[in-house]
């Protein structure tokens, strides 16, 4: 995961025709059933029709294999649809529900659109219980101005259209690649790239920035 400010920054110096500051990964609090999947590193094991029957067949330490290959996917899809303070405990609760109805799951491969799919179910629910709109906590009156700027970006972001929303926080936020989103959310790698380009320019339009001639 990616540092909110960094992120921000990076949107606007990037939009300004400027360099853009590196990107500095952030550790975020896991259960400590998945302690051990985060100390292994950087996700590369693709086999998750594999890695579903270890864990429909009792290796919980497979489970802890899926997390760290789509926390960030199911963190991404929440933080385009809720406010940042909630979204921590509900990605623990929608892996928690993963781990107790895997077994309805019919086709292993599906695991990725299957976890997407109860992300914005739970993001839809929360709306439809709170019947609010989604407004910036009080605290960031003494927010510095980079976190200011980040909570700017992401109440924007969250104005777009869904693939154009999910797959920026995806990319911006959760720091994931092209391929690692077409991997992920199913879609091809073209479909990622379009909605990347045309997201991120509706977000400088939006942001009051000008497309370079």
């Amino acid at each position: 995961m990616y540092e909110l400010g960094a992120t921000a920054e990076a949107l606007f110096m990037t939009a300004q025709g400027t360099s853009a500051p590196e990107l500095r990964p952030v550790e975020q609090a896991i259960p400590d059933s998945f302690a051990c999947a985060r100390a292994q590193g950087p996700a590369t094991d693709t086999r998750e029709p594999s890695l579903v029957s270890a864990v429909l067949a009792g290796d919980r330490d497979a489970f802890g294999r899926l997390y760290q290959l789509y926390a960030p996917l199911v963190h991404g899809i929440l933080l385009a649809r809720l406010p940042r303070s909630e979204v921590e405990d509900l990605v623990q609760d929608i892996f928690l529900h993963a781990f107790r109805k895997l077994h309805t799951l019919r086709d292993a491969r599906a695991f990725g659109s299957w976890i997407a799919m109860i992300a914005r179910n739970r993001a839809f629910d929360f709306h439809r219980r709170a019947r609010e709109t989604t407004e910036l906590s009080d605290d960031l009156a003494g927010a510095d101005h980079q976190t200011a700027q980040a909570e700017e970006v992401l109440s924007i972001i969250r104005t777009l259209p869904d693939a154009y929303r999910e797959t920026l926080v995806l990319r911006l936020v959760e720091g994931m690649t092209g391929p690692e989103i077409a991997a992920r959310t199913g879609l091809t790698a073209a479909s990622v790239r379009v909605n990347l380009h045309r997201g991120m320019k509706l977000l400088r339009a939006q942001l009051g920035f000008k497309e370079a001639l």
